[in-house]
């Protein structure tokens, strides 16, 4: 926007997420920000800014200072108070629309009333979520959801496979749906990827064939059967594995590698030197994580359940073969789009026209089994560097119908067939 006027001459737009701290969803919801300020006078809202703001858009941020944690009774009254907060707010703004991103936000977003239309953007599975647990759980599966989604005027999946989940699952009416896939900043990530590692860093990756992984250590993530069926491939040949990114599970990873017998670098170790010296590399968070990414032989992704993962699509485009878990919900549609979701898992490596799908590595009565599939599937890769060369040239070509310019116009468009209702 060129003037205070003409942003005061755009309809005002309230985007609405709990926290701006680590994650894909706040990385989709900053890319969002910036790209609707063109078209709306946007401000960010969020429930604290503890964390802080890892994903600065420009735009106004307001904090409702509604802090969480603590037990039933606290919850209940922050809840209650997050809810209140952006009443007030929608009453100061009045926002066209106002558009939440993760469950909390959407709760607090339905029934907060006031003005504006209002649009959920649900980033991931719900039926597969394991946070999803206990008594508050089943409240949210067997009662918020079903008895709030469907007062949206609209809910933005990322992924097609989410919305019969919701559909079937918890009563959603199908025309509330519309499936808006994340957008990536191809020409900018690209572009990053070019980025030399240090001396030391390329010393690791000339030592042996890399596997990378970047995201969150987290639950949702399951690196730790990964570390298994790596300990298994390096039995039988050279490799190295690279873990980006940091989270909760940091020190339960780091401690099964060494069960394992894996040699264990740390990057927060300050004491520990980087060295080829070492099977897995904890590098921790980076500014720029495409550049570990680009080198390496494969891109490695075992999550349990996803929506349309970043990380996935982040690899993709740094032209890195992927294999990943066939997992609920995104890769499939990224890496086989032409293809139907199974009804049962798969339990063999299928080659997809992208990349290749794996079995999950969650399931106990088949965990060994799936993992001794993921062992023999990197190895045999890793020994077809002409397959790798052909997966990764098609993974970036894949890529190019997820960019900024093909995906968000679908946005725009919704925004006004809402605002036209």
């Amino acid at each position: 926007m060129s003037s205070t006027n003409s942003a005061k001459s755009l309809p005002n737009l309230l985007m609405l997420i709990p926290n701006l701290g680590l994650g894909g969803a706040q990385r989709v919801f900053h890319d969002h920000s910036v790209g609707l300020a063109k078209h709306y006078a946007v401000t960010e809202a969020v429930f604290n800014l503890e964390g802080g703001d890892l994903y600065p858009s420009g735009n106004p941020v307001v904090s409702l200072n509604v802090q969480g944690g603590g037990g039933l009774l606290a919850k209940v009254q922050n809840f209650r108070r997050r809810i209140g907060g952006l009443r007030q707010l929608r009453e100061r703004l009045q926002p066209a629309v106002v558009i939440s991103h993760l469950e909390g936000a959407d709760y607090v977003n339905l029934l907060s009333g006031g003005p504006g239309k209002t649009i959920l953007c649900v980033h991931g599975s719900k039926l597969h979520d394991a946070n999803i647990r206990g008594p508050v759980g089943w409240l949210r599966k067997k009662v918020l959801i079903p008895k709030l989604y469907n007062r949206a005027d609209k809910i933005v999946t990322v992924s097609r496979d989410i919305n019969p989940e919701l559909i079937e699952g918890f009563g959603v009416k199908p025309e509330k749906l519309i499936t808006i896939n994340n957008f990536f900043e191809v020409a900018q990530i690209e572009q990053k990827a070019q980025e030399l590692l240090s001396t030391a860093e390329q010393a690791v990756y000339d030592s042996a064939p890399i596997l990378v992984t970047s995201g969150r250590l987290t639950i949702q993530k399951n690196q730790a059967p990964l570390l298994d069926a790596f300990a298994a491939l390096i039995k039988r040949r050279s490799a190295k594995l690279v873990f980006v990114g940091d989270g909760e599970l940091r020190d339960e990873l780091t401690v099964h590698a060494r069960q394992l017998g894996l040699r264990v670098y740390e990057a927060w170790n300050r004491d520990a030197k980087l060295t080829p010296e070492y099977d897995v590399y904890f590098l921790g968070l980076q500014q720029n994580p495409f550049k570990y990414i680009r080198p390496a032989a494969l891109f490695v992704f075992p999550s349990a359940w996803e929506g349309f993962p970043m990380a996935l699509g982040e690899a993709m485009i740094c032209a890195v073969p992927v294999v990943t878990t066939d997992c609920p919900t995104g890769p499939r549609e990224m890496l086989a789009p032409s293809t139907a979701t199974p009804k049962e898992a798969i339990r063999q490596a299928e080659l997809a026209e992208f990349g290749m799908l794996m079995p999950m590595l969650n399931q106990p009565a088949s965990l060994a089994s799936d993992q001794q599939v993921w062992t023999e599937t990197l190895h045999q890769l890793l020994d077809d560097a002409a397959g790798r060369e052909r997966l990764g040239r098609l993974a970036a070509q894949r890529m190019q119908d997820f960019t900024r310019e093909r995906i968000f116009s679908q946005w725009v468009t919704l925004l006004e067939e809402v605002l036209t209702k």
